[in-house]
């Protein structure tokens, strides 16, 4: 079955209708107490979207990005919701290559674009290139290592398409999900980066380094991505929060399968002290 006859039963699961008793201390002020009770309960319109970006940075990752291209392929959308995938192979030296460009002829129903960098330059700028190719309405961020399900998409997408949000964060913080148990001083590092993002930004973001982050695409367009490598997450969370008038962030829960070293884990304690200077740089410019 093609991602394209998969349904979501109902995106308004995630946001049941929220029905409140209005206060009868007043009689002289039913009137406006009704109308009060009717913007409660209309409906918020759903946001008409026709295609979502699938933007894949891959880096070495021969034994995995197949089969998590599989999985991006036949991940549940809701009906009418077609997927274009945007692979960006930063000048892999292993077999990568080859894999993308197979990936056609094993999934011919899918809508692929291989790009292939001379260079290595790295994760945000493999992202740079694939957003100024990415034609949907929303675009999603999708490493290659299977650290993360996209099996997780309805959940991402839904404040959007309920017409809720602009932007959606993923969270591997926020409970509820699986979550591998792996190191101690990574998810410590997590939280104090996202916590000093938080500050400079005055966001409440749980999982500011989260890889799982949903734009709609006019969003994207407005904002121009500067840092090449894995400064990419905390200058998009400065510059997305730095919009105006105000855009509408949501996160929600994600599960999140980590590798550790061994597996090919690749980020490491010198990216984190990038990531702070890129928290400092991006509160004070663009």
């Amino acid at each position: 079955m093609s991602h394209t006859d998969t349904e979501v039963a109902d995106v308004n699961l995630g946001f049941p209708a929220i029905r409140r008793e209005l206060p009868t201390r007043h009689p002289e002020s039913s009137e406006t107490m009704e109308a009060i009770q009717q913007i409660i309960d209309k409906p918020v319109p759903a946001a008409t979207l026709t295609k979502l970006s699938v933007v894949i940075p891959v880096y070495n990752e021969e034994a995995t990005v197949q089969m998590l291209v599989s999985l991006v392929v036949n991940a549940p959308l809701p009906k009418g919701v077609r997927t274009e995938i945007i692979c960006v192979n930063d000048c892999s030296k292993d077999g990568t290559a080859k894999k993308l460009d197979e990936l056609k002829t094993l999934f011919p129903e899918a809508d692929f674009k291989i790009i292939h960098k001379p260079a290595n330059e790295g994760k945000g700028a493999a992202l740079r290139d694939g957003f100024k190719h990415a034609t949907g309405d929303l675009v999603l961020v999708q490493d290659a290592d299977l650290e993360y399900d996209p099996a997780d998409y309805p959940k991402l997408l839904t404040p959007i398409l309920q017409n809720r949000a602009d932007v959606v964060f993923g969270s591997r913080f926020m409970g509820g999900e699986p979550h591998r148990v792996l190191y101690f001083w990574h998810t410590l590092g997590n939280r104090v980066l996202t916590t000093l993002s938080n500050m400079f930004t005055n966001l409440n973001l749980t999982d500011m380094e989260v890889c799982y982050k949903v734009f709609r695409k006019s969003v994207l367009d407005r904002i121009q991505v500067k840092c090449n490598r894995f400064g990419f997450e905390p200058e998009i969370t400065a510059k997305v929060a730095k919009l105006r008038p105000r855009i509408r962030i949501f996160e929600v829960g994600i599960s999140y399968y980590g590798r550790s070293y061994e597996e090919g884990k690749k980020i490491t304690w010198k990216d984190g002290v990038k990531a702070i200077l890129a928290i400092i740089r991006f509160r004070f410019s663009d």
